[in-house]
């Protein structure tokens, strides 16, 4: 998300989730908001009509102008845009259909800026669409800054965990998880953690399997591993855009499904660098820091690396 809109931008916010998901209840609650109150026109571009209904009362306090979209081939650029026009809008909210193409391709009218894309999911019934529908998840969360996981109610701290274990992957933003019951917000980081390698030494040791797990646990928590020593095999990644002696070491990954495979790793320094090739496996042992760079557009982990020798290849994907 930006930190500030310009004057001569339309912000846009997307919302997607499947149908029932609490889009329409997310969307009208945030809406009724005094710090999301603007004094001029919002178009509110809805994908799909579930049981809840936006307050025609609401709507009209907040010049809010709302449009049904049947299908996805409706929302085109020209289309969009003459929607804009029509409503006078300054700012533009989609509520998104799950079951549409990756919101990722909308092509958005010039002048039109995402601003924010979040994620709703049902709870109550997210473990039958992450065993039946992951395909389809993974374009909806892929870019979205936020996922909002409502109706846990019941929902043991396992379940929750295996939750936000198959969430983060797909989440290739470093976004935020936020689980919640009736009574709000579940604070994820009271949730027993089972992680598969033991964090209370001063070297962390992984195996193959475990690096994925590590990857995100340790963008979640970093605070877990500053100043340990990481030992773990990954392949070198380099990069012309990196000074001397920074390169990034990382393994790929299946986010969702087999087409959606991307390469994890964080960024790392070794002074001698130059006598390994690109692409090569390696053995690694690396002190564990945070450090503002602008490849993270702020902190993110920095792995400096005490030791590295080659080793042949692992088999691919990481898991989880």
């Amino acid at each position: 998300m930006a930190d500030t809109i310009q004057s001569n931008e339309i912000p846009v916010f997307l919302i997607n989730g499947f149908l029932e998901a609490g889009k329409t209840s997310f969307i009208a609650y945030t809406l009724g908001e005094e710090y999301f109150h603007i004094d001029g026109h919002t178009l509110l571009i809805v994908g799909e009509e579930g049981e809840a209904e936006y307050d025609p009362k609401l709507l009209k306090r907040e010049k809010t102008h709302l449009v049904i979209a049947e299908t996805r081939d409706v929302l085109t650029k020209e289309y969009l845009a003459q929607l804009g026009a029509m409503t006078k809008a300054e700012r533009v909210l989609i509520e998104y259909n799950g079951m549409w193409s990756d919101p990722g391709l909308l092509d958005l009218p010039d002048g039109w800026v995402l601003y924010q894309q979040i994620t709703v999911m049902d709870g109550s019934t997210l473990g039958s669409y992450l065993a039946n529908m992951k395909p389809l998840m993974g374009p909806l969360l892929r870019n979205s800054e936020l996922c909002i996981v409502n109706r846990c109610d019941g929902k043991t701290n396992e379940e929750l965990q295996e939750y936000k274990k198959q969430l983060r992957p797909m989440l290739l933003k470093g976004s935020m998880i936020v689980m919640e019951n009736k009574y709000g917000e579940i604070p994820l980081d009271t949730l027993d953690e089972d992680l598969p390698y033991d964090v209370s030494k001063e070297t962390v040791i992984l195996d193959p399997e475990d690096y994925g797990t590590w990857f995100f646990d340790a963008k979640d928590y970093p605070e877990r591993y500053t100043g340990k020593t990481i030992e773990f095999t990954a392949q070198i990644r380099k990069s012309g855009r990196f000074e001397k002696g920074v390169f990034v070491p990382g393994r790929m990954s299946m986010t969702c499904c087999e087409a959606d495979m991307t390469f994890l790793g964080y960024l790392a320094y070794y002074r001698n660098l130059e006598a390994y090739p690109d692409g090569a496996w390696v053995r690694l042992k690396a002190k564990f820091e945070v450090r503002k760079r602008k490849e993270y557009e702020g902190e993110g982990p920095f792995l400096m690396v005490e030791s590295m020798s080659l080793t042949g290849p692992i088999s691919e994907p990481a898991g989880f």
